[in-house]
């Protein structure tokens, strides 16, 4: 099946690793230019490298804290000033901090909410002008399982990756007259170092390994076993490409069916 993503000018955050990373791989191999952004300057640097390598595609870097409205007008910047425009929209960033909800501060939950929901807010206000300008365009947006089933000990992320959701929701009733697409896209538990960490905190609150903790998470899930990064990627890619032109407004999950509910 050919995507439709050869030659479309994406922007990926949180790329400079883990699913962000697998998204923009999986852009890449299919013909996308790609300009991934992410805090670690090294990292996003060396991720571009390896993408462009081992997809022969093109792909550019820049270093970003995309908790920050600065942040983000420079790295869109690059991006218009390196390709001349943007189709395409994973926004992405890394999760917040584990914890409870009367365990934070309000500094915590506002960190939480620049990182999770006014990154996308922010960057979705600089991409919309040239998606509209070129006809139209798609927005994905990486939340989490938390989305769906608050999850122990994870209250920055329940709280505000709902809003996040409720925000897709809106924006996708908001720019289908521009022919531009939302939706968002909820991993379970896919093998990344963020879900190790979290699997090494579990571990300690329940005074057994990590790699118990893992094998006890693991056999929650129907599938048995924890997602590869690219089979979230490849879902991305999709979801993001013309053949995915009909689905908009839409929470897909990523899971192995884990999230046990209808909706």
């Amino acid at each position: 099946m050919d995507l439709g993503l050869k030659n479309k000018i994406v922007m990926v955050g949180g790329a400079s690793k883990g699913l962000g990373y697998a998204v923009a791989r999986a852009l890449a191999a299919e013909g996308a230019l790609v300009s991934i952004a992410a805090r670690d300057s090294d990292g996003v640097r060396r991720a571009a490298d390896t993408i462009q390598r081992e997809t022969r595609g093109r792909a550019i870097a820049v270093a970003a804290d995309l908790s920050r409205a600065d942040a983000i007008e420079r790295w869109h910047a690059a991006t218009i000033k390196e390709f001349g425009g943007v189709d395409l929209l994973f926004a992405n960033t890394g999760g917040p901090p584990a914890g409870t909800v009367l365990g934070f501060d309000d500094n915590a939950w506002q960190a939480a909410f620049d990182l999770l929901l006014m990154s996308v807010v922010r960057t979705v206000r600089l991409v919309v002008p040239s998606m509209r300008a070129r006809g139209g365009g798609a927005i994905l947006i990486g939340t989490s399982s938390t989305a769906k089933e608050p999850v122990p000990n994870l209250a920055l992320s329940n709280v505000m990756r709902s809003g996040v959701t409720s925000l897709a929701k809106t924006l996708s009733v908001e720019l289908a007259p521009d022919k531009i697409r939302v939706n968002t896209l909820l991993p379970g538990r896919i093998s990344t170092d963020r879900l190790q960490h979290l699997d090494e905190i579990n571990a300690k609150r329940t005074g057994i390994t990590a790699e118990e903790q893992s094998k006890r998470s693991a056999a929650m899930i129907p599938f048995g076993r924890y997602g590869a990064p690219d089979e979230f990627g490849k879902v991305g890619a999709f979801l993001l490409s013309d053949a995915a032109s009909y689905i908009s407004g839409a929470a897909v999950q990523v899971d192995g069916g884990l999230i046990k509910g209808l909706l």
